[in-house]
């Protein structure tokens, strides 16, 4: 007992995770902000350059929109929309072309037919719904415990928690893919010179570190999840 309220050790994990997302989250956002502050000797606006990127690949029909926020910059394949935020849509910088060109990747892989893009998006109902069912199912499986249906109901709520992690874990290869498409593209056409894609790599390189955090993080609540509430014998 711990000041009348019963200490669990296995909140090390959730802070764990915490702090490596928090950490992750920091370090882009400054590396954004310093390359931010060099301007491409092209030119091009974040919106110019993946118009040019996407003709470049043959790929005419992706509408690329203005989305408000930072960094909040995505690619919906549903509607082929590629939509680029605040600090990127008319930005001239280094960063902002950057992360224009990974999103572009997006659109080159949903072209393409790149398989693990195809397993993430066939994965999102799944994801979405396993989080936000597990706890409950998790909880359920408690008020029923001792009834021999808890811990069936528990271990539903553990797999469907598990499913987000699986996203996850399925989102990393495609957001490397994604990064490594913008550089070769940057690249072949012109956009980029050497320097502008070291500096690119360097904030690409940050971006996809708060995937790797999103990953340690939801493989720690797994973990904890399955401390806390797998195996138990439901008598």
């Amino acid at each position: 007992m711990l000041y009348g309220f019963y200490f669990d050790p296995t909140y090390i994990l959730i802070i764990i995770g915490m702090v490596i997302c928090m950490a992750a989250s920091a370090h882009v956002n400054s590396t954004f902000k310093k390359y931010s502050r060099y301007r491409s000797n092209s030119g091009l606006t974040g919106a110019q350059a993946a118009a040019k990127i996407l003709e470049s690949q043959g790929i005419y029909d992706v509408q690329i929109r203005h989305v408000s926020g930072d960094l909040t910059d995505n690619y919906n394949p549903s509607n082929k929309v590629l939509s680029l935020s605040d600090a990127t849509y008319n930005s001239t910088s280094v960063a902002a072309i950057g992360v224009a060109a990974h999103e572009c990747g997006h659109a080159m892989q949903h072209q393409k037919g790149y398989t693990p893009i195809a397993v993430r998006n066939a994965l999102v109902p799944f994801a979405n719904w396993g989080a936000r069912l597990s706890w409950v199912l998790i909880i359920a499986g408690l008020i029923f415990f001792g009834q021999g249906t808890g811990q069936t109901i528990i271990n539903i709520g553990i797999f469907a928690f598990s499913l987000a992690v699986i996203f996850q874990i399925v989102t990393l290869p495609v957001e490397f893919n994604a990064s490594g498409r913008a550089i070769k593209v940057l690249e072949s056409t012109g956009i980029f010179g050497s320097q502008e894609l070291k500096y690119t790599r360097k904030v690409l390189g940050a971006a996809a570190l708060t995937y790797v955090a999103a990953v340690a993080s939801s493989i720690l609540q797994l973990l904890r999840l399955i401390i806390l509430f797998g195996g138990r014998k439901d008598d």
